[in-house]
Order: C-alpha cells, then sequence, then structure tokens
C-alpha cells in the first residue's frame, strides 16, 4: 500500500492553501497573479537578497 502524503503549503502571496501536487501548476503559489506579483515584487527590487560582501557603510 503506497503511502499518500497531503502536505499543503500557503502561498507566499495571498496565504492560501496550496496542496503540494504535481497538478499544482503554479506552486507554491496558487495561481499564476500570485507567481507574478511576487516576481514583479523582485523585479522591482521591492525584495533583495543582502550581500555580505558589502560593508556596511559608516555613520558619523
Amino acid at each position: 500500500m503506497a503511502r499518500q502524503d497531503k502536505r499543503v503549503v500557503k502561498c507566499p502571496t495571498c496565504g492560501k492553501d496550496v496542496p503540494w501536487l504535481p497538478e499544482s501548476r503554479w506552486r507554491p503559489f496558487c495561481s499564476e497573479r500570485c507567481r507574478n506579483i511576487d516576481l514583479g515584487a523582485w523585479a522591482t527590487e521591492e525584495y533583495r537578497v543582502p550581500d555580505a560582501t558589502r560593508p556596511e557603510p559608516e555613520i558619523d
């Protein structure tokens, strides 16, 4: 008997439950719209990955 896990994640954009299945086309997002909202946030630099190699500016 095959074990079937029902893994569910929250959409990073709207928080809606998304089943983690191959049929969930936009996972981890619930829809193409939420995926595009997230992509747009990266494109406009709303999200940033910190650069550990750049020193912090000194404040006098």
